[in-house]
């Protein structure tokens, strides 16, 4: 199968500069839908590729408007190139280097070595879904983690993506692990990559539906947007135990203090907000009855 190489060029207010990174940000998320992938940013924009059967120059317009149309003085440009499968390999894998936590973890794509410096190797094939850790949001999260002490916690990962939080979560010692992404497509992913880091995670198809509605989980890691996150949060809330910890991201600082008052209304006391390029990600507790 052939790929289109899909180059964006971007311009806000007449330019392109580190302060509007945010923007390709919400359109390389936006596109991850559409089966676009191995995303490089570029000095106006970004590159991305998907199946050749896949690529529709409408679609992504409609992509654009939908989800930066509130974006004032927003002009993009695209091109386009047919690659090879051949040459595809050489790129997706050229484009997706490690990434370092520290000395806490590594998360790299198979082809990459892993690393003695470091406690935890969490091996991740993306394919199509979101979660390599190159992502603000998945790396404040392993930010959280790396301080938290989840030795025998039960974990709930929703829209768990590749599955890289629950695999890294399980690898330091949480226990009944479950993961769960509502794009088939991920759930796949998440499971191989699952099998691949030799964790024990069960990974299911479907969204907070099917949550049991029991206090059942001592952390909760919910990396999604904005909306899902207010939609469901009763949800969430009733199936973390007393004093347990929620972990929230996928959303902008501009939108924590609607978070946190929707957070408030099910017994969530917010206790550390950390931010990287405009991205935010919040850990919450459970206020104990």
């Amino acid at each position: 199968m052939n790929y289109i190489r899909l180059s964006v060029r971007l311009s806000h207010n007449g330019k392109w500069g580190e302060e509007d990174t945010w923007i390709a940000d919400i359109f390389k998320d936006a596109l991850i839908g559409c089966r676009y992938e191995s995303f490089v940013d570029t000095a106006t924009g970004f590159e991305a590729y998907c199946p050749q059967d896949c690529f529709s120059r409408e679609k992504i317009e409609e992509v654009k408007k939908a989800e930066l149309g509130f974006v004032e003085n927003l002009q993009a440009e695209y091109g386009t190139e047919e690659i090879e499968q051949k040459d595809w390999n050489a790129e997706w894998e050229k484009n997706y280097p490690s990434v370092v936590f520290g000395d806490f973890c590594i998360v790299r794509p198979p082809f990459n070595p892993p690393s003695p410096k470091v406690k935890y190797d969490i091996v991740i094939e993306p394919k199509m879904s979101f979660g390599t850790a190159h992502h603000q949001t998945t790396s404040l999260i392993i930010e959280f983690l790396s301080y938290e002490n989840l030795q025998g916690k039960r974990l709930m990962d929703m829209g768990c993506g590749t599955g890289v939080l629950a695999i890294l979560a399980a690898k330091t010692g949480a226990c009944d692990c479950v993961a769960i992404d509502n794009d088939v497509w991920a759930a796949d992913n998440a499971k191989e990559n699952v099998e691949r880091n030799a964790v024990d995670v069960k990974v299911f198809l479907g969204d907070s539906s099917l949550l049991c509605g029991k206090e059942e989980f001592d952390v909760f890691i919910a990396n999604i947007n904005r909306n899902i996150l207010l939609d469901n949060m009763e949800a969430y809330a009733r199936n973390i135990v007393s004093g347990g910890v929620l972990f929230l991201s996928g959303f902008f600082e501009d939108d924590v203090h609607i978070l946190e008052k929707e957070c408030r209304k099910f017994g969530f006391e917010t206790d550390k907000v950390k931010t990287k390029d405009k991205w935010a990600a919040m850990r919450l507790v459970k206020v104990k009855k």
